[in-house]
């Protein structure tokens, strides 16, 4: 596994969680990462991406200001830090790096992706 996306778990309506994209690929530092999310019956869909030097960032409208996201270079790690979630939250959510080293929106711009890591947000 090249890519262990982590932290998900069962919070309340308005919690937080923080999740962690580990990698083991070498070049991993030198890569966009982004975050997407698949819920039941539904597309998978961008949530978040982030250049290789943590510079530039980009969010998807529905988690503007709730959600932050961001890298520790030396322990090859991205995070995503979700705050006030709500149950349209709710997701299995993957972590993926990019072909590039900018934010990439487009799922076919990633070519490694995480197992996903399953986020459920209650009422």
């Amino acid at each position: 596994v090249q890519l262990q996306a982590s932290g998900g778990g069962l919070v309340q309506a308005g919690g937080s969680l923080r999740l962690s994209c580990v990698s083991t690929r070498r070049t991993f530092s030198n890569n966009g990462v982004g975050w997407f999310r698949q819920a039941p019956g539904k597309e998978r869909e961008f949530v978040s991406s982030i250049s290789w030097n943590g510079g530039s960032t980009s969010y998807a409208d529905f988690v503007k200001g709730r959600f932050t996201i961001s890298r520790d270079r030396v322990k090859n790690t991205v995070y995503l830090q979700m705050n006030s979630l709500k149950p349209e939250d709710t997701a299995v959510y993957y972590c993926a790096s990019a072909r590039g080293s900018t934010t990439q929106v487009m799922s076919s711009s990633y070519n490694y992706w995480g197992q996903g890591t399953q986020v459920t947000v209650s009422s």
